[in-house]
C-alpha cells in the first residue's frame, strides 16, 4: 500500500497524510498474520469497550499533551483552551469548538471536519475502490424500502481522522427522524483499510437517520463506528426540527466516518469534490463548507 495523499481544498495542493499507527495498520491489512489478528481480535467489540473505558478514565489524561504536540492541534479554536482542564482523553477528544470557528455556507454543507469522497451516482464508487470490493445500499442500510429510494442517488463519504474535530452536525435544515442502529464489527476506516475494501462500511456497527428538507429531498445521515471507537453519541432530539449547522452528535475515541445519501436528482455535488474523487483523491474539508447545491432543472 503506497503513501496516502489528499487534496487540500483551499490551496488545491496534494498533501501527504500522517496516519496514526501507520505501521500497525499496514501489518494488519497486508500480512497474513496481521489479517488473522484483525479477524480474531481487533474487530471485536470487547477491545473497543476496553479502549473506551481507558480513554474515559483519569489515567488517560496524561496522553493529551503528547497528542497535542505530536499532531500540532491548536486549542485556541475550542471552548476549553487549557489542556489541563480536560478530565480525560475522551473529554479532550470530543471537545467543543468555539462559535464562529466553522462558518456555515449556502446549500448542503459538510457535517464534519474530514476527508471527503463524492459520487454523483452511487454506481460510480466501483471506479475508486480496489477490484473485488462490493458496496450496496441494501447491505449497508438493510432496508429494502430505502434501497429502492436511494439506489440511483448520490453519496458522500466524510472520513474523520483521530486528529480531527469529532463532533458532527446537520448538513441542512429540516425535520430529523430518530436514529436507528445496525449491529456490526469495528474494523478500521483509515484510508489504508478503506482502500483495501469498501465492504468495511457494510460490516461495521453503524447508525442512521433521515433528514427531511424542503430544497434537497430526504437526506440519510449515517455514522459508522471503527476500531477503538467506544460509541457513537447522538445529542439531538428525535423527531424534531433542526437548523443547518446544529450539533447532531459526536464520536468517542478513534477515527470514524459519516456517509450521506441523497435521492436521485435532488442535489448537484460540488465540482471540485467530484473531480478530486475521479482522480482518486479525498478532499480535506471543514464542517460548514458547501458540498452540494439544489439541482436546477
Amino acid at each position: 500500500m503506497g503513501t496516502i495523499r489528499y487534496i487540500d481544498r483551499k490551496s488545491g495542493s496534494l498533501v501527504k497524510e500522517f496516519v496514526p499507527s501507520e505501521g500497525m495498520l499496514r501489518w494488519l491489512y497486508n500480512s497474513s498474520l496481521g489479517k488473522v489478528t484483525l479477524h480474531t481480535l481487533v474487530k471485536r467489540k470487547m477491545l473497543t469497550m476496553l479502549g473506551g473505558w481507558y480513554m474515559s478514565s483519569r489515567f488517560s489524561k496524561k496522553k493529551i499533551d503528547k497528542f497535542i504536540a505530536q499532531y500540532q492541534i491548536d486549542l485556541s479554536n475550542y471552548k476549553i483552551t487549557d489542556s489541563k482542564a480536560y478530565l480525560n482523553f475522551n473529554d479532550f477528544f470530543f471537545r467543543k469548538i468555539q462559535a464562529g470557528k466553522r462558518p456555515i455556507s449556502n446549500g448542503v454543507v459538510s457535517p464534519a471536519d474530514g476527508k471527503i469522497l463524492a459520487f454523483q451516482s452511487i454506481k460510480d464508487i466501483s471506479s475508486f475502490f480496489v477490484k473485488g470490493s462490493e458496496f450496496t445500499i441494501q447491505t449497508f442500510l438493510k432496508n429494502k424500502e430505502l434501497t429502492k429510494k436511494y439506489v440511483d442517488g448520490s453519496m458522500v463519504i466524510v472520513r474523520l481522522a483521530p486528529t480531527d474535530y469529532h463532533r458532527f452536525h446537520f448538513p441542512a435544515s429540516g425535520f430529523i427522524s430518530e436514529s436507528k442502529s445496525i449491529k456490526g464489527r469495528y474494523f478500521s476506516v483509515s484510508p489504508m483499510a478503506l482502500k483495501k475494501s469498501l465492504e468495511i462500511f457494510c460490516q461495521n456497527y453503524r447508525t442512521y437517520s433521515t433528514l427531511k428538507t424542503e430544497d434537497f429531498g430526504n437526506i440519510i445521515i449515517s455514522e459508522v463506528g471503527a476500531t477503538m471507537v467506544g460509541s457513537i453519541i447522538q445529542t439531538y432530539q428525535d423527531n424534531s426540527q433542526v437548523e443547518k449547522g446544529d450539533e447532531k452528535g459526536y464520536f468517542a475515541f478513534g477515527g470514524s466516518t459519516l456517509v450521506l445519501f441523497f435521492e436521485k436528482g435532488k442535489v448537484k455535488l460540488a465540482d471540485d469534490l467530484l473531480e478530486n474523487t475521479r482522480k482518486g483523491f479525498e478532499t480535506a474539508v471543514f464542517m460548514g463548507e458547501n458540498i452540494a447545491c439544489k439541482t436546477t432543472v
